[in-house]
């Protein structure tokens, strides 16, 4: 099975993204259940299905397929309201790469710095813009974002 190992975190400030070419992404949700999210992402010309298991701490299931960007756009139709719109920029720290997430619509002003790791364990290099870590506040999942969005908070 696959499996995702993800921590979140707010930054605490963004200068180091200005000279930084970020891709946009948008994604909608197929479902919403505690048990399995359903997304879908286009992200430039590539698009994805990815199903989500519940999470259990930092780690949950994860199972994603590329799919024509013609089914994906006719599949974000389906999802109704509630899309995540966000830009992503792609940072190199250590030997990690920091995906950081500048949301945009009616997450406008919320900013999020992920890591993907091997294990719970793995140690990682905390780079000085990283904040609060927030892997625990399912507010934060882009799931929620999309049915909950920052600005209403």
């Amino acid at each position: 099975m696959a499996t995702e190992i993800e921590r979140k975190f707010l930054l605490r400030e963004t200068a180091f993204l200005e000279n930084l070419e970020g891709q946009r992404i948008c994604q909608g949700y197929l479902s919403h259940s505690p048990e399995a999210t359903v997304r879908i992402r286009l992200a430039g010309d590539q698009a994805f299905l990815t199903i989500k298991g519940r999470s259990t701490g930092i780690r949950r299931a994860e199972f994603e397929y590329p799919i024509p960007a013609e089914d994906a756009l006719a599949m974000l139709a389906l999802c109704g309201q509630g899309r995540i719109d966000k830009t992503r920029y792609r940072v190199k720290v250590g030997n990690h790469t920091w995906e950081v997430d500048v949301f945009a619509g009616d997450n406008q002003g919320l900013i999020v710095a992920e890591i993907e790791l091997a294990s719970e364990q793995e140690t990682f290099v905390s780079p000085d813009w990283l904040g609060e870590e927030v892997s625990d506040d399912p507010r934060y999942f882009n799931s929620q974002l999309s049915q909950k969005p920052y600005r209403s908070w």
